[in-house]
């Protein structure tokens, strides 16, 4: 990869995060790009040269839900059948611990009526409840489609129980 690019994509993953914090932080309508760059420390045309607004975030809201693909493919991949369930659990966990923000703003974006937003979220979560559903029924459960239900409302509701600072609200497997 040439200089040039590789300090472009490098750029780009900056300013990404940089959203993902800012839109997370002040709410994506509120927010402005010239926010955006003074976190990523570049200028407001720089942005620009990437990405619009809204563009910025579904690349953002991408870059959440290919991570948490990657993290449930490494427990699909590594752990017994008999531990699924509660392996996921924990690696969704350590997401939220980790990258808090990009939950947050997966939530927020779960609001947002713009048809590119909202094909990113129906992607993202439609992908993650495949995953599960292929990986309980390839462990054997005979309700897979049931327990890829239980686990994606427990997801939700860890979503909430974190953005409301109500732990009570889960229940610890």
């Amino acid at each position: 990869m040439a200089k040039g690019t590789a300090t472009s994509v490098s750029r780009r993953t900056d300013i990404v995060a940089a959203a993902i914090e800012v839109f997370a932080e002040i709410g994506y309508y509120r927010a402005t790009t010239a926010q955006v760059a003074e976190r990523a420390a570049i200028s407001q045309p720089y942005v620009y040269r990437f990405f619009t607004k809204e563009s910025l975030l579904v690349e953002a809201l991408e870059v959440s839900w290919e991570r948490i693909a990657k993290s449930f493919q490494q427990v699909i991949d590594t752990v017994a059948p008999e531990q699924l369930e509660i392996a996921l659990i924990r690696a969704y966990e350590a997401i939220m611990e980790s990258h808090r923000s990009e939950i947050l703003l997966q939530m927020q974006a779960q609001t947002i009526r713009e048809t590119p937003v909202r094909d990113v979220m129906r992607q993202g979560i439609s992908q993650v409840k495949q995953q599960a559903e292929r990986a309980f029924a390839e462990a054997g459960f005979a309700d897979a489609e049931e327990r890829t239900s239980d686990f994606l409302a427990r997801g939700m509701l860890c979503n909430v129980s974190m953005a409301m600072e109500m732990p009570g609200l889960m229940v610890k497997k």
